[in-house]
């Protein structure tokens, strides 16, 4: 643990913060100034080291369609509770293709585009994760 004294808007706050790991690093200070006669010495104030951002989160590699089809992914992780749409049938861009149960909230899978289903990848009651293929149409 280690103390600061912060003074924000005239007003001396003590906080302590616990290093939770990952090198140290030497924090910056800034020198003591001296105040000018008749005055308390200013408190020196701790720079706060900027965060390093995190690494951006990688996802699992997606199946590829066959060529010259297009495949319907998964958005979200999530469970199929029902598919509207068969194989062989044809679709206007924007008709439900299936739902997709994911937090308790019913999420309808739509159609990119026009086209036919060619085949339903998955079936009702199936879990499916982010990326994984629903359908394929052309």
């Amino acid at each position: 643990m280690k103390k600061y004294r912060v003074t924000i808007n005239g007003k001396t706050y003590e906080v302590e913060v616990e290093e939770i790991g990952g090198e140290e690093r030497p924090v910056p200070t800034a020198a003591p100034v001296p105040a000018p006669k008749g005055e308390a010495a200013a408190e020196p104030k701790a720079e706060v080291p900027k965060a390093e951002p995190a690494p951006a989160p990688t996802k699992a590699p997606k199946k590829d369609a066959p060529a010259g089809k297009l495949t319907i992914n998964a958005p979200m992780p999530g469970t199929i509770i029902s598919i509207k749409a068969k194989a062989g049938s044809s679709v206007k861009k924007g008709d439900v293709i299936m739902i997709l149960e994911a937090m308790k909230m019913e999420n309808e899978i739509l159609a990119p585009q026009d086209g036919t289903i060619l085949s339903i990848e998955v079936s009702e009651g199936a879990s499916v994760n982010t990326g994984d293929i629903l359908a394929v149409m052309e």
